[in-house]
């Protein structure tokens, strides 16, 4: 299968293996599971609730507990008979005030953004190791773990920590095994407006960025595409960013001297 990006013929290659994507039912989880399956991939999704209607495999999982991803993998593995990638994208976390966070809060986010990639990569990567393909992993990160992030401290923190254990396992588990990272900036969703206000402060925002827009969930599906492909065969333990060029430090509309 081939798919055109602005009308032009586009194939990774990818037609025919064996994705799980976490989280890929919604907002930037279904931009990545659109891209895999529009590539001929065989998408597998999961939630932790059933979702209706979905033109993907589902499977419920809690990806905090070590059992219910066992059991997703198995799974998987039983109907497809291999897992080729797999995709950590489950994740987020809603704004509170690190003063304001419980304890039991901050284990929650660190659990579901931190540890459940963890988990979901130990037992895929259990997988992979038995195939002659091998497998690659691609762990969805977030600017969020590269600066401040105030009303999401647990949750820029764990992303920090993916980009660590993203490095670590590429070279445990190399060479059967390619781990990377997506470092994912603002993305527009259908949740656009719970993180950044209606349409005029959208707009507001996307003029800041250096590409005048914000990503789009297929945006940051094209990029786990690629690193999931044989086009990024030498490609582990890196991390690409996909931010639209980043965040201009705010002193740059304040000082005199570039104007």
């Amino acid at each position: 299968m081939t798919e055109t990006v602005e009308g032009v013929p586009f194939n990774l290659g990818l037609a025919g293996r064996v994705v799980l994507v976490t989280g890929g039912v919604r907002g930037v989880g279904a931009g990545i599971s659109a891209v895999f399956a529009g590539q001929g991939a065989t998408v597998v999704t999961c939630a932790r609730r059933p979702v209706e209607g979905l033109p993907y495999e589902f499977h419920s999982c809690d990806v905090r507990d070590d059992d219910s991803v066992a059991a997703l993998i198995a799974a998987v593995v039983a109907t497809h008979g291999r897992l080729d990638i797999v995709v950590n994208n489950a994740g987020g976390s809603p704004y509170v005030l690190a003063a304001d966070a419980s304890a039991k809060f901050s284990t929650k986010i660190i659990e579901l953004n931190l540890l459940g990639p963890l988990f979901v990569s130990q037992h895929a990567n259990e997988q992979m190791q038995t195939q002659p393909g091998g497998g690659t992993i691609v762990n969805i990160a977030s600017v969020s773990g590269r600066r401040p992030t105030p009303g999401t401290a647990a949750y820029g923190a764990a992303k920090a920590g993916i980009e660590s254990l993203t490095t670590t396992l590429a070279v445990e588990w190399a060479p059967k095994v390619r781990v990377n990272s997506v470092v994912v900036g603002m993305v527009e969703t259908e949740q656009s407006e719970l993180f950044y206000g209606d349409a005029e402060s959208i707009a507001a925002i996307s003029a800041n960025v250096p590409l005048g827009r914000l990503a789009k969930p297929a945006d940051v599906g094209w990029a786990a595409a690629f690193l999931a492909s044989d086009a990024a065969s030498y490609i582990s333990g890196a991390s690409l960013e996909v931010h639209g060029g980043g965040e201009p430090p705010h002193y740059l509309a304040t000082t005199s001297a570039i104007k």
